[in-house]
């Protein structure tokens, strides 16, 4: 609705129209939609650091035991039990974290309720904004086993020995580019700082792994 000012004290009137039009302001208002990217970028995070490391996991040792043994059914058998060891492990202990937190917040909206503090409403949207520990446990698990199968899937069809492993450190290289830079997006870091540190920090775990093997394999205590 738009409301007309007219100035008296001149000798042309001045008429001013100013728009007050309140019903087309709360229209635009409710067009406008906020959305929540600080828990969507929590849960990328979560899911981020699940895949990287089944990924790291997974690769380290694959390559542990591709130190000690040529044989490609051993290393891939190596991976699938990291790979379901890992995300069960992964599932359990986020769904029991999750859980408490649960538990803790279910508490506080009880001690709420019984003191009138939030009215029944309020206590509702709460209920509804508590993470689910079943949720919680299945991303877990998924992500761990994504970046599993990098490795498993780089290694499954090469029977050559040393091809296997370049491979392996290639494809598990590759992708530790890429976990890197989607950290340093969501994390809003320095991007070339954030990869290489993902970067050295994989070639560290799988060096390690593969080095500290390897010089118990020297040591005879291990058949190869």
């Amino acid at each position: 609705m738009a409301t007309i000012n007219i100035n008296q004290n001149s000798d042309h009137p001045i008429i001013k129209h100013n728009n007050l039009d309140v019903e087309s302001q709360q229209t635009k208002g409710a067009t406008e939609v906020t959305f929540d990217y600080a828990k969507r970028a929590q849960w990328l995070r979560a899911a981020l650091l699940g895949a990287n490391d089944g990924l790291l996991s997974t690769a380290s040792i694959m390559m542990g035991v591709g130190a000690v043994s040529e044989d490609v059914k051993t290393m891939i058998l190596s991976g699938i039990a990291t790979l379901l060891g890992g995300a069960c492990s992964m599932a359990i202990g986020e769904y029991v974290s999750v859980y408490s937190q649960y538990d803790i917040e279910m508490s506080q909206i009880k001690r709420e309720m019984k003191s009138g503090l939030s009215n029944h409403s309020e206590i509702e949207e709460k209920k509804n904004s508590l993470p689910s520990p079943t949720k919680a446990a299945l991303a877990s698990a998924s992500a761990f086993g994504l970046g599993a199968m990098v490795p498993l899937l780089a290694a499954a069809f090469i029977r050559n020995y040393h091809v296997r492993l370049a491979v392996v450190v290639a494809a598990v290289s590759l992708t530790l580019v890429g976990f890197g830079g989607l950290s340093a997006r969501l994390g809003r870091a320095p991007l070339v700082k954030s990869t290489l540190r993902v970067l050295i920090g994989g070639w560290v775990a799988m060096g390690v792994t593969f080095g500290s093997t390897k010089a118990v394999g020297f040591t005879g205590l291990i058949n190869t």
